[in-house]
């Protein structure tokens, strides 16, 4: 049967390629939209006729459910199917180009249509199999019921979707404002309930293969929330969250409802703390083990010393690049230098003495003499993700390594200050001034100083435009290209349809990318709760001796009473001191729910930025009102920003209408709700009469604050104006259509293709932001940390990015059509994979969406870069 699917597939792969010599007009061609609810709707019918016979006892309770869920399905559907099919027909308006069909309305499209097809694949399942005497009718309608939740969830935030749409003109994704809509969205998520995208459907819009993964993490988030400030140890931490994950998962429900209880309430200390357990010494040494071996893997720690730097447009001048200031003053800059092979000046005595101890030292082999390589002519400069709250280059090593052996050449990759502790702009100088240090010392890295690229993913992809931003306004030697993953173009909270997503993200959630954005923008406490982290043997130590203790207390003031009347109850050394023991007492039962740090007041002026306790005032935020960045007093050549950066800078791509664009629009968006415009006392209704999303029983802390800072170009390059962009160097984008951050990628790469900068944009599917820290996980994650390595390979021989290729996966899933038919081997990341290998079994629906390969072929090229 599989051999039957699998021929069909080619055949059906074959006819599409024929085809493609078609002249390409409108994007892809829509998935046959009303096949799929028809399969849907005779599935769901069909069941419910079958079970409503009656039984009885438990069986005849499930078997009510099960009818129930069943018409409960088709009555979404039946909301959903005109709205999915008016998206279908408008959203390529939205696409950056029509050979990258991606965009956060494709997404949401993309994901109710795979919710459809796994409920039709269950729903089969359940026809083929329910007479069996092994068929549980309780467990299958639980899963119906699960996935009938997330389908009436996934309906309200296309109502969203359609609102954004009436308020968007063509291209734009953003709202324009954090009020408003925007505004309407963060509250519809702090009350929608989310649990149910976390339980039975955990990952389900996403490729097979990494849904164990996306589960273990789930199950090992929860329970390290469970136990996260009740013990001293982190191994009391681990071993307590590992004897306790079991329930998790075996009970999806109740797993689902503790994710989205952490998700909504505990703070970024809690997230910091999760996200760097990848730091630890047991699964550091275990991705270690899995990666591959190098020849040089050492942490460095660079002083804060002033050095100057030529100009690059005179060489003769130089400028002066100060130290890192901001927020914790003068500090070494930490780096890490990742190289395959050892090269020259990578072990010599200047470099060593940089060498942190907990850097792993150069490979034992090196006693052995070493063949020592000459420089290579390319480095690569590595900026980390993590939200700017968590992780360092020691959880990115994986992929580092391959990256190091596959291209040939050294990885510089830095270890910035972390919010909030080190808010913005601290991480943006120490990036910075480690760029500017790898310049000016390449001879003890192994490189000879000729190119040199930009990489990062996530909040390292921010870095890398903001410090090439920063770059050109000092004038320095720019890098030769940028390569940024699902990079956070923008840090306000506008919403945009991919944001949307957010709702349903394991690894994404709004009010933890809130609080992350919060951080970095300062508006975070820079403490932790004060909670004391005792075991439960010494708080019980303790409860016992505050109960002896105020027994003993109470005898002797009774005692006192009976000797002395005239004291009675008025002695005050029974309730004037106030013993040691009672603030511990309250240390460990109030203090768990009440913060003792108030938040801090929204800045209103610029200089409160920098009140805090900071000994050296940073030089990049100079002026935040104005958003006057990067005004260095040992800089002269920032005339590109002396000028004011005006605040209403509209990066929207304003074009004249299409008439006939806009009737299209117009036939699916929906206006604000009646009485929006001046109404100041209610919140409006957001949904149509007759509908309203499931609710969560307790509302999400979602605290946003309209921070200045967040609108600073250095924080948010997607602000920036036209001046300060035409400077970058190309720039190469890789971004997922699945991530809540797709809009930042696509509204960047038109920012950029609008004023004529080099830009490329390549957008995977079915895989999860933050990607390349899975790369070891699945084929699909290697294949999309592959398409990385070529870009940055293309930076380094200025070359034109590769042609599309085709993913092996869709090959066995859908129709997609291929860009390069000679290669049949090829990659090939599509980026709106409309079926699922697992969904593909259920049977034959519809054609599959024909497709338009973005993403770069595999490089055949036998030797590396700098060899």
């Amino acid at each position: 049967m599989a051999s039957s699917r699998k021929s069909s597939g080619h055949r059906l792969e074959k006819s599409l390629n024929g085809r493609r010599s078609s002249k390409h007009k409108e994007g892809p061609v829509v998935m046959d939209t009303k096949a799929v609810f028809a399969a849907l709707y005779s599935v769901c019918e069909e069941n419910a006729s079958f079970f409503s016979g009656g039984a009885k006892g438990s069986q005849g309770e499930a078997a009510r459910r099960l009818v129930e869920v069943m018409n409960l399905i088709q009555e979404h559907a039946h909301s959903l199917e005109p709205i999915v099919t008016g998206f279908s027909a408008i959203y390529h308006h939205f696409d950056f180009d029509p050979h990258i069909p991606a965009n956060g309305y494709r997404s949401l499209v993309k994901v109710v249509r795979c919710c459809l097809l796994h409920i039709i694949h269950k729903g089969r399942y359940i026809t083929v199999n329910r007479r069996s005497i092994f068929f549980r009718v309780a467990h299958n309608a639980g899963e119906m019921e699960a996935y009938c939740n997330a389908l009436c969830q996934l309906r309200a935030l296309l109502y969203l979707a359609q609102r954004l749409l009436y308020d968007n003109s063509h291209g734009n994704l953003f709202f324009h404002d954090e009020s408003g809509l925007s505004e309407s969205f963060v509250r519809e998520y702090a009350s929608m309930h989310k649990g149910c995208f976390y339980g039975r459907c955990l990952g389900f819009q996403f490729t097979p293969a990494i849904r164990p993964c996306l589960q273990t993490i789930a199950i090992g988030l929860v329970a390290f929330g469970e136990n996260y400030k009740r013990h001293q140890s982190g191994i009391g931490v681990a071993a307590s969250s590992f004897f306790n994950s079991g329930k998790y998962a075996i009970d999806p429900e109740l797993r689902g409802a503790e994710f989205e209880r952490i998700t909504q309430n505990l703070d970024v200390h809690f997230w910091k703390a999760f996200w760097n357990i990848t730091e630890t010494e047991v699964l550091s040494s275990l991705a270690s083990m899995t990666s591959t071996t190098v020849k040089v893997n050492r942490a460095l720690s660079v002083p804060a010393i002033p050095f100057d730097l030529p100009l690059a447009a005179n060489h003769g001048a130089s400028v002066t690049i100060a130290p890192p200031s901001a927020h914790i003053g003068c500090a070494p800059v930490q780096m890490r230098l990742i190289s395959y092979d050892l090269r020259e000046g990578q072990d010599s005595e200047t470099l060593l003495s940089l060498s942190r101890s907990d850097g792993g030292a150069l490979s034992l082999s090196l006693g052995l003499k070493t063949k020592r390589l000459p420089s290579s002519p390319c480095l690569l400069i590595h900026f980390h993700g993590g939200g700017f709250v968590a992780q360092t280059s020691k959880s990115h090593e994986p992929y580092l390594k391959g990256w190091s052996q596959d291209l040939s050449v050294p990885i510089l990759s830095v270890d910035y200050s972390l919010a909030p502790e080190a808010p913005f702009p601290r991480a943006l100088e120490e990036c910075f001034y480690a760029y500017c240090w790898a310049l000016r010392n390449h001879h003890l890295l192994g490189w000879t100083g000729e190119k040199v690229c930009l990489v990062g993913d996530s909040a390292g992809g921010n870095l890398c435009v903001t410090v090439s931003m920063r770059a050109a306004a000092f004038g320095v030697r720019m890098p030769d290209g940028i390569v940024a993953a699902y990079p956070a173009t923008l840090l306000t909270a506008y919403a945009s349809p991919s944001r949307l997503l957010t709702l349903m993200d394991p690894l994404l959630p709004l009010s933890v990318l809130s609080r992350c954005l919060s951080a970095y923008a300062g508006n975070e406490p820079q403490a932790e709760k004060q909670v004391e982290k005792a075991s439960t043997l010494s708080m019980v130590r303790r409860d016992t001796a505050l109960l002896l203790r105020d027994f003993r207390q109470g005898a002797s003031n009774w005692i006192h009473s009976l000797l002395d009347s005239n004291k009675g109850s008025s002695e005050p050394t029974a309730v004037a001191e106030p013993p040691a023991s009672d603030s511990v007492r309250k240390s460990i039962s109030e203090a768990a729910i009440s913060s003792p740090h108030a938040d801090p007041p929204v800045p209103s002026e610029t200089s409160e930025f920098s009140t805090r306790k900071l000994s050296v005032k940073s030089q990049t935020c100079q002026d935040l009102g104005l958003h006057n960045n990067c005004i260095s007093q040992s800089a002269p050549l920032l005339s590109v920003t002396e000028d004011p950066i005006p605040t209403d800078i509209n990066f929207y791509l304003s074009k004249e209408d299409d008439p006939s664009m806009a009737v299209d629009l117009s036939s699916v968006a929906i206006p604000p709700p009646a009485g929006e415009e001046g109404s100041e006392s209610e919140h409006p209704r957001e949904f149509p009469m007759g509908f309203e999303p499931l609710r969560s029983e307790q509302l999400a802390e979602m605290r946003l604050h309209s921070s200045p800072v967040v609108k600073d170009p250095f924080c948010s390059p997607l602000l920036a104006p036209d001046n300060m962009l035409k400077g970058l160097p190309p720039v190469h984008i890789v971004a997922c259509a699945l991530d809540p951050m797709l809009d930042d990628s696509v509204m960047f790469a038109k920012r950029l293709r609008n004023i004529q900068q080099p830009v490329t944009l390549c957008v995977v599917d079915d895989l999860p932001h933050g990607f390349l820290s899975l790369s070891q996980l699945s084929r699909e994650t290697r294949e999309a940390a592959s398409v990385c390595a070529e870009r940055i390979r293309a930076v380094f021989t200025q070359d034109t990015p590769p042609e599309p290729r085709k993913h092996r996966k869709l090959e066995r899933t859908d129709g997609g059509v291929s860009t390069s038919p000679k290669e049949p081997d090829a990659l090939f990341v599509n980026p709106i994979n409309e079926t699922e290998e697992a969904v593909g079994r259920g049977g034959k629906i519809a054609d599959g969406e024909h497709l338009v390969a973005v993403a770069a072929q595999s490089n055949t090229e036998a030797g590396g870069i700098g060899a």
